[in-house]
């Protein structure tokens, strides 16, 4: 039971990441762009989190962890720098 539930949260990734990414090609302005990219950033975070707790495997968190922080901070820089202020 809880593999079809995995499935079904895998598949709704999935299905988000295919149109953010068409967002992300087709945006018209460069913060619309980021804004996509951080969005497929995410979602990939969270599909590593479900990964996790299905292989049972902490090293995937860490991952997680890791690939968050640092959107964060390319985020941060791609705000400062639309706003001229690097």
């Amino acid at each position: 039971m809880i593999f079809q539930e995995f499935l079904f949260f895998a598949v709704c990734f999935i299905v988000l990441a295919v149109i953010l990414l068409a967002r992300l090609l087709a945006g018209p302005t460069i913060a619309d762009r980021a804004l996509a990219a951080d969005c497929i950033e995410i979602v990939s975070d969270m599909a590593l989190i479900l990964f996790a707790l299905y292989s049972g495997r902490g090293i995937f968190l860490d991952i997680a962890l890791i690939t968050a922080v640092m959107g964060f901070i390319g985020t941060t820089l791609i705000g400062r720098y639309l706003g001229g202020r690097l």
